[in-house]
């Protein structure tokens, strides 16, 4: 009979900054009726996780595990599981929190199996932000030849998926970055052409690079700091897709403002409602692990922490000095 288990993880007992992460010993229940128990080779790190971290997106109750992707291999399977076997690779990108563990048991129907071409590690960081560029791109606003499109921290995870992902699909792609050497990696993965938004104002250059004309879609993880700017680099009834908060909530706004600025369309879309069906999860999942088989996605991991080192690996983050994805390795 399978029993519960003791592994290293990583907690907060309290909202804060970097600091308030804590590496410790945690149990991790036996699977139940529908459940896997997952040894984890690799996890994802989103911004998401910092949200949780400061109380943006408060925890159910403290202490609490937080992250919402893994990838690794299943270590146990509960009653009336169909689908997996102990050994199976498999990934995931869901709630609740608590991929930030050496094991953790969650329900088999959010879980999807690695394609034996794709490494656990591109599969850890891939998950959440490959499915959030699929509904942005796919279904949020579906992408389509001739399109123009403003990509906001176009250097990013998400970011180097959308801009590659909308390039194939036909668009022409700007992109907002704060160095010369990020924009350099977002014209490598699909970016027509790059902002450097510390030096110039981006709404001003947009308007200039479209002839006036604007973008048909802009897509913005950055929150306050954009968002009325970003209106501005819209077309009439242009969508702007308002999916994160790197710099903070954005403001209260008159709904009025939408239609002054040339009737437009906003979303605050989020990847949890877009995966709640295990079924479209899984079609959303097949399309993107084909993109990236077939090599019109490359995944770009390019830092790696050791899952002991998180707490550095969210002030790297959020002092923006990563690229691409990040994965934390459990020891």
């Amino acid at each position: 009979m399978t029993t519960s288990i003791t592994c290293k993880a990583i907690r907060i007992h309290a909202y804060g900054d970097a600091d308030a992460l804590k590496y410790e010993d945690i149990r991790v229940a036996a699977p139940q009726a529908g459940e896997i128990r997952i040894q984890h080779t690799a996890i994802g790190l989103n911004f998401i996780d910092v949200y949780m971290r400061t109380g943006l997106y408060p925890l159910p109750g403290l202490p609490a595990c937080i992250g919402l992707e893994g990838a690794g291999t299943v270590e146990a399977i509960g009653e009336n599981v169909s689908g997996f076997q102990v050994g199976d690779r498999v990934a995931y990108a869901s709630q609740p929190p608590g991929s930030y563990s050496q094991m953790r048991t969650l329900d088999a129907s959010r879980v999807v199996k690695i394609p034996p071409t794709i490494s656990d590690k591109t599969a850890a960081a891939m998950m959440l932000q490959g499915l959030t560029s699929q509904y942005l791109v796919r279904q949020t606003y579906r992408v389509k030849a001739g399109d123009t499109v403003l990509m906001h921290a176009a250097a990013g995870g998400v970011g180097l998926i959308v801009c590659q992902w909308a390039k194939h699909l036909g668009a022409h792609v700007i992109g907002t970055v704060g160095t010369t050497e990020k924009a350099a990696l977002a014209k490598a993965h699909g970016c027509d052409q790059t902002i450097l938004y510390r030096d110039e104002n981006f709404k001003d250059r947009v308007l200039e690079l479209t002839g006036g004309q604007g973008v048909n879609v802009v897509y913005d993880s950055i929150g306050k700091d954009t968002f009325e700017d970003s209106l501005d680099c819209l077309k009439k009834r242009g969508t702007m897709v308002t999916f994160g908060n790197a710099s903070g909530p954005v403001e209260p706004f008159q709904p009025a403002l939408l239609g002054k600025k040339g009737s437009l369309f906003l979303t605050r879309p989020s990847l949890f409602d877009y995966i709640a069906d295990p079924a479209e999860m899984t079609a959303m999942a097949g399309e993107l692990f084909a993109l990236v088989a077939d090599g019109t996605l490359q995944i770009e991991v390019n830092q790696e922490y050791p899952l002991s080192a998180a707490a550095q690996a969210h002030a790297d983050l959020e002092a923006r000095k990563t690229t691409g994805s990040t994965v934390l390795l459990p020891q």
